[in-house]
């Protein structure tokens, strides 16, 4: 077993970090253990696919993150290692993010970016949480996996697949996707967005250019501005998306259009998905109008 530290600046709010990805803990794939958390994943090497898990924990007193990757993963561990940084957004800086947001960043200065270790999964899963619940969202997600995942052994009980790749995905049709319960026109653009990064067309993990990305994704049939922006936050870590149509950023500016809502978020550029995420978890702030 191959166990790594990972270090990163403080502070750090585990707390939330651990409540947000054990609320979206998709079945069979991920699992928040207590204070572990741990998941499938596979990882090309070579031209080949290697399979196998990891699993984390906090530890706060040393500012680290302590990594274990399983044997099968161990040519990939430098690999894995940089996905559970994006993942915990372990390069960030807070205190500079802090600064950059001044009073909406006091209550909680630790807010990290939730990003992801398998980008097609987010990207999944970003359009199948389109107008549902976050639980809704998993459950489609979980049944996704449960009949179109890999299987694979792992030491933990709760670990039982991989998420089902590009490819997997791309060859089902429309008819399959609403037997789990997807709705037909987002059926539709899941499986475009599969065949679209199958074919290298839509390449979910080169994509440098997180504005390019964005527009790449909106010329994809059944994807909105919310889900790109969503994509470019979690899959691709980009600083300074501002999610203004969100349902509940525009209830924390009441009365407000969203030009109005726009126009005053400029105030925290370049941090702007920060931001957004202060919001989301803000319910006390208000705009300061004066």
């Amino acid at each position: 077993m191959t166990k790594t530290l990972l270090a990163y600046q403080p502070p750090y709010d585990w707390q939330w970090m651990t409540a947000f990805l054990g609320a979206r803990a998709l079945q069979g794939v991920e699992q928040q253990d207590g204070e572990f958390y741990q998941r499938t994943l596979s990882v090309m090497h070579n031209g080949k696919r290697l399979s196998g898990w990891l699993r984390l924990r906090p530890l706060p007193e040393q500012n680290v993150v302590e990594l274990e990757v399983s044997p099968s993963l161990k040519p990939v561990s430098g690999n894995v290692a940089q996905q559970v940084r994006r993942l915990l957004d372990l390069d960030a800086q807070p205190d500079v993010i802090a600064r950059g947001l001044g009073r909406l960043a006091e209550n909680s200065p630790g807010l990290r970016l939730p990003g992801c270790v398998n980008r097609f999964e987010l990207t999944v899963r970003a359009i199948l949480g389109q107008l549902v619940s976050v639980k809704m969202a998993a459950t489609l997600a979980t049944r996704l996996t449960e009949k179109w995942g890999e299987r694979v052994t792992t030491p933990f009980p709760a670990l039982t697949h991989l998420f089902p790749s590009p490819a997997s995905v791309a060859q089902l049709t429309v008819d399959d996707l609403r037997g789990i319960g997807v709705q037909a026109k987002r059926a539709a653009c899941l499986i475009g967005i599969a065949q679209a990064v199958e074919a290298g067309r839509l390449p979910l993990d080169e994509m440098t250019d997180v504005q390019e990305g964005v527009k790449q994704l909106l010329a994809m049939p059944g994807i909105g501005s919310w889900t790109a922006s969503y994509v470019a936050m979690r899959a691709w870590s980009a600083p300074d998306v501002f999610l203004g149509g969100d349902y509940l950023i525009k209830q924390r500016f009441p009365g407000m259009t969203p030009g109005k809502i726009a126009r005053y978020a400029e105030v925290w550029t370049p941090w702007r998905t920060y931001a957004t995420l202060h919001l989301w978890f803000n319910n006390d702030w208000r705009p300061d109008l004066s």
